[in-house]
C-alpha cells in the first residue's frame, strides 16, 4: 500500500520533511478519535477516584494517635500509598500518549509507525490506539 505525504509545521513555523499521511478514512479517523477520547476519560475517571482515595486516607490517618499502630503497619500504610501515587503518575503518562494520538489524527498521519512508516494494523490501534509502532518495530525495540 502506498502512503501519500504531507509537509507538516512545526511549532517554530519551519516546515518539517514529508510526513506519511494516515492510511485510514477520515470515518476511520473519526472511530479512533472517539475511542482515544474513551480511553483519556476512563484514564481522567481513575486519577479522581485514586485522589479521592488518597484524601480519605489523609483524613483517615489525621484521626490516628501516634500509638494506635505499629511501625510496621506505617511502613506498608506509607508503601501502600506509594504505590497509589504511582497508579495515578501513569494515568498521567497514558493521558500524554493520548493527546499526541490525538494529534496524530488531527493532523492525520495517525497510523503509521514512527520507526518503519508503514501502516499500523487496525487491531493493534484497537488494542492500544495510542501506539506509534508496529508488532514488528516493538519485538525489534525488545530485542535491543
Amino acid at each position: 500500500m502506498a502512503i501519500s505525504r504531507h509537509y507538516e509545521n512545526n511549532s517554530s513555523g519551519t516546515v518539517r520533511g514529508p510526513q506519511p499521511m494516515t492510511p485510514f478514512t477520515d470515518e476511520e479517523l473519526d472511530y479512533f478519535e472517539k475511542l482515544v477520547l474513551a480511553k483519556k476519560q476512563e484514564a481522567l475517571d481513575e486519577i479522581e477516584r485514586l485522589q479521592k482515595y488518597l484524601a480519605q486516607e489523609r483524613e483517615e490517618s489525621s484521626n490516628d494517635t501516634a500509638y494506635s499502630f505499629h511501625m510496621a503497619d506505617a511502613g506498608t500504610d506509607t508503601m501502600h500509598l506509594e504505590n497509589v501515587y504511582i497508579m495515578i503518575e501513569r494515568q498521567k503518562t497514558l493521558i500524554g500518549y493520548l493527546d499526541r494520538a490525538l494529534g496524530r489524527i488531527k493532523n492525520k498521519t495517525y497510523g503509521i509507525c514512527r520507526v518503519t512508516g508503514s501502516p499500523i494494523d487496525k487491531e493493534r490501534l484497537e488494542a492500544i490506539p495510542h501506539t506509534e509502532i508496529t508488532v514488528a518495530a516493538k519485538l525489534q525495540e525488545q530485542r535491543r
